[in-house]
C-alpha cells in the first residue's frame, strides 16, 4: 500500500525540480533547443524568461505533480487490495 501524502510530495518535488531543470536547460542551450514551446502549451500562464512567468511554472508543475499522486496512489491500492492475496 502507498501513502498518498508521501507520494503525491514526492511527485510534486519530482515535477518542480524538472521544470527547474528544463528552465536552466534552455537557459543553457541554443534557442532551436529550448522546451519554451512546450512548456507553454502545458503550463498556462508560463512565459519564457519572466520571473512571474517562472514562479507561475514552477506552482503548476508543483501542483500537476501532486494531482497525479492525488490520482494515482487510490487507483493503485484499490487494485493492491483487490489482486494482491
Amino acid at each position: 500500500m502507498l501513502n498518498i501524502k508521501v507520494v503525491s510530495w514526492a511527485l510534486a518535488t519530482a515535477t518542480a525540480i524538472s521544470f527547474v531543470v528544463c528552465v536552466a536547460y534552455g537557459l543553457a542551450t541554443p534557442e532551436a533547443l529550448h522546451m519554451h514551446a512546450f512548456l507553454k502549451l502545458v503550463l498556462p500562464g508560463f512565459k519564457w524568461l519572466s520571473l512571474p512567468g517562472f514562479l507561475i511554472g514552477l506552482v503548476e508543475s508543483f501542483l500537476f505533480g501532486a494531482y497525479a499522486g492525488l490520482v494515482y496512489v487510490p487507483v493503485y491500492n484499490f487494485f493492491v487490495r483487490r489482486f494482491d492475496r
